[in-house]
């Protein structure tokens, strides 16, 4: 049991060796591009929230 458990780990040291890994600076461009994205959406929402919400209280008056 314990040499399965240790041959798999040894499969999985090998298997994150071939992984190619960003660069820093490619990680912080994407979460930038994610943040800003998800910001921007988040506005966009908001607005057509509030803009529908004043239109149904006027035809609603």
């Amino acid at each position: 049991m314990i040499a399965k458990v240790q041959n798999f780990i040894g499969e999985v040291m090998a298997e994150m060796k071939k992984v190619s890994w960003t660069t820093r600076r490619e990680l912080l461009d994407s979460t930038l591009i994610v943040v800003f994205s998800s910001v921007l959406l988040g506005v966009f929402v908001a607005v057509i929230d509030l803009v529908l919400s004043k239109g149904v209280s006027i035809i609603l008056k």
